[in-house]
């Protein structure tokens, strides 16, 4: 028994278990006091027509006096006689049935003759703290008075409290044993599973975000044949989509993610990051202006007389292992690649992201590029040299068009840095005056002199030798 107790107090730490008992408990006692009024009433009724029915015998006395032939002052000794020996009559007045009084004894009530013609019932009662008063009519009596009997009332109220405290007391026990009888079994046929179901939704949840695929779950292990039961079967159900819709979705994400890295490989494989973050914001045409650039065209001499003596598949393997190694030097040094045509490359120096030192990085990449060919040669025991033409000057980049992007430049520069390169000498880096200005200070040159180049006239070139510093540290 004590532990049914412990396990009700337990139930009720639960806020559906307190509201429960609260109603429970309410209604009980609300329908036991809806018992209770009327009982109390007839209580009252009971204990009061027991006063009646001492107060009868004296009327019946009182009665038999009228009728007989006795002096006024023998019937006034006789009824304080009656009166005078009872604990329970106080008082008693008497009417001749006309309203005239015959003689009042003991106490007097607080009923008179005018409240008794106004009534509708032959006995009319009036009570009135601890005094009782109860009239006889004419009509009751069947004889021509009117009797007022005065009774005793003190000892009705404490019966009553008495009364009223022992069937309230009922009321509380029978109350506290059903409810807690009724949360006895509410508590382990609904809450109990109620709030195992509450931790199973939070386990639920977790097991969601920890990707645990079997949790132990309280609903697996119960088989109940009523609507909690499908109520569980339901949460089970539930459970099972949503996790096979979890596994689905991190799925395809993660095939979506996979497939977005690649295409972002892909765009950046293609255009320099910014130009491709503004693409992906729906720019149609990009254009910006660059005021100071360094461009290099890089073309390969000899590939032509070498491409007639292997297979195309090995050209082309050749020329892909060349390219990726200045691939690699553009990733090394900062620069730009804008693209390739056959046997030719271009890169570019201060954009999209403008940089102060774009002509020393272009000048960096040059040499680089002339001895990643001699280790080309070295290693395949080819004979094939570089021809390379630098510029410096404005120009336009961008991408236009809907299909097949590529970042590209315009403008004399970039016309300028191709005749340099097509004017120039196999394995030599020719530059012009622009780029020469900028670079003379750190780097060696050879001056060319002046050149007629196609579409613009006499030019002064020079040759890219190296670095001062290198070529001071190699002599010395």
């Amino acid at each position: 028994m004590s532990s049914n107790w412990l396990k009700l107090f337990s139930l009720l730490r639960s806020r559906l278990s307190q509201r429960i008992t609260l109603w429970v408990f309410a209604s009980l006692v609300f329908i036991e006091a809806i018992i209770l009024i009327p009982s109390y009433y007839r209580r009252k009724d009971e204990l009061l027509s027991q006063l009646e029915d001492v107060s009868g015998e004296v009327v019946e006395s009182v009665v038999r006096l009228t009728q007989q032939d006795m002096s006024t002052i023998v019937f006034e000794e006789e009824v304080e006689q009656l009166t005078r020996g009872s604990q329970v009559i106080l008082g008693v007045t008497i009417y001749q049935a006309n309203g005239q009084p015959m003689g009042t004894f003991g106490e007097s009530p607080t009923l008179t003759f005018e409240v008794l013609q106004q009534a509708d019932t032959p006995r009319v009662r009036k009570l009135q703290g601890q005094r009782y008063d109860v009239a006889w009519s004419a009509q009751e009596l069947g004889k021509p008075y009117i009797i007022i009997i005065r009774h005793d009332a003190s000892s009705i109220q404490p019966q009553l409290y008495n009364f009223t405290l022992r069937i309230l007391g009922l009321v509380l026990l029978i109350s506290v044993f059903v409810t807690g009888t009724t949360m006895l079994v509410l508590g382990k046929t609904v809450i109990v599973p109620i709030l195992q179901l509450r931790q199973d939704l939070i386990a639920a949840g977790e097991a969601i975000s920890q990707d645990k695929l079997n949790p132990n779950f309280y609903a697996l292990s119960v088989q109940r044949h009523d609507e909690l039961g499908d109520v569980m079967i339901a949460f089970n159900q539930m459970f099972q989509r949503i996790s096979w819709e979890i596994s689905e979705r991190k799925r395809t994400a993660e095939v979506l993610r996979v497939e977005q890295e690649k295409s972002e490989r892909l765009l950046l494989n293609i255009l320099p990051e910014p130009i491709a973050e503004r693409l992906k914001q729906n720019q149609s045409c990009i254009a910006d202006g660059f005021t100071e650039v360094t461009i290099l065209f890089a073309d390969i001499v000899g590939f032509t007389e070498l491409s007639e003596r292997i297979s195309p598949t090995e050209l082309v393997n050749l020329l892909n292992e060349i390219f990726s190694t200045f691939d690699n030097l553009t990733e090394k040094h900062g620069l730009e690649k804008i693209k390739t045509i056959g046997d030719a490359y271009m890169v570019a120096s201060g954009l999209p992201k403008p940089r102060p030192d774009h002509a020393a990085a272009i000048a960096e990449m040059a040499l680089d590029m002339q001895q990643e060919i001699q280790h080309f040669n070295e290693k395949h025991h080819a004979e094939l040299s570089i021809r390379i033409g630098i510029n410096t000057g404005s120009v336009v980049a961008g991408v236009i068009g809907t299909k097949k992007f590529i970042y590209d430049l315009w403008g004399d520069a970039v016309n300028t840095a191709s005749r340099m390169e097509s004017h120039g000498l196999p394995g030599t880096i020719q530059v012009t005056a622009a780029t020469y200005k900028s670079l003379q200070d750190n780097y060696v040159f050879k001056e060319r002199g002046i050149i007629q180049v196609k579409g613009k006239g006499k030019m002064m070139t020079y040759f890219l030798i190296g670095k001062k510093f290198r070529i001071h540290s190699i002599n010395s």
